[in-house]
């Protein structure tokens, strides 16, 4: 598996990512809060929070004590919430590594709407397809894989930082890191079908962040690499 590392795109505008880290830190405190719960409690809480896509198409409902917001309401609490601490970490790095460039092209609030757009998107696509799923979806990958499709139209030419195997590493072009990536989120839902990772929910996210990024960027900011080398 590829993991990446760093990328080698310098900020062009923003000299501090805010939203970026603020998202990182939410992640965390709430994870952290899920971790101090008893195990039924914290169980309830993700049944509470997490997207459940019978529930949100009134296919069924959950017991009293678990309706605490409208089901509506989780397509963005989910967002917020993790399965485990590999689950996290790995969010939480492809968010640090790609999210500031794209919060750079478009602005702190711009990037607040496009990121829970694109974290709606996702779950949406797993949801229309597993409409009786009683299974909660929970984690920031949607979103994410919308920041990496906004990243491969952006910057599809600069160089990731990959790590192949423990201690090697090799830069690769972003749209080769990142297309490889989306490929391998395909392959795993063609062969196994949701089970037990939303694969739809990481390629309606990546999809979202390809078109909305036409959108949601500043004019001034090129597409493609426009205007520069890498």
């Amino acid at each position: 598996m590829l993991l990446p590392l760093r990328d080698e795109n310098p900020l062009r505008i923003i000299p501090f990512q805010i939203i970026t880290i603020g998202i990182i830190a939410t992640c965390i405190a709430v994870f952290l809060y899920q971790a101090s719960l008893p195990p039924r409690a914290a169980e309830a809480f993700v049944y509470a929070y997490g997207i459940i896509p019978a529930v949100l198409f009134d296919v069924r409902s959950l017991p009293p004590g678990l309706e605490r917001i409208p089901a509506e309401a989780t397509l963005v609490t989910s967002l917020f919430l993790h399965g485990g601490v590999a689950h996290l970490v790995g969010n939480m790095l492809y968010l640090w590594i790609f999210g500031d460039n794209i919060e750079d092209s478009m602005g702190h609030l711009r990037f607040v709407v496009f990121y829970l757009l694109c974290g709606v998107a996702a779950s949406l696509a797993h949801a229309f397809v597993e409409p009786a799923s009683t299974m909660p979806l929970v984690g920031a990958s949607g979103a994410i894989s919308g920041i990496m499709g906004a990243y491969v139209v952006l910057h599809p030419r600069v160089k990731v930082l990959v790590m192949v195997m423990f201690p090697f590493t090799v830069r690769l072009p972003a749209f080769v890191m990142l297309g490889g990536w989306i490929g391998v989120q395909v392959l795993n839902y063609m062969i196994a079908g949701p089970e037990q990772i939303a694969w739809l929910a990481h390629i309606g996210g990546f999809a979202a962040g390809i078109i909305l990024i036409w959108f949601f960027r500043r004019r001034s900011v090129p597409l493609f690499d426009g205007g520069t080398r890498h």
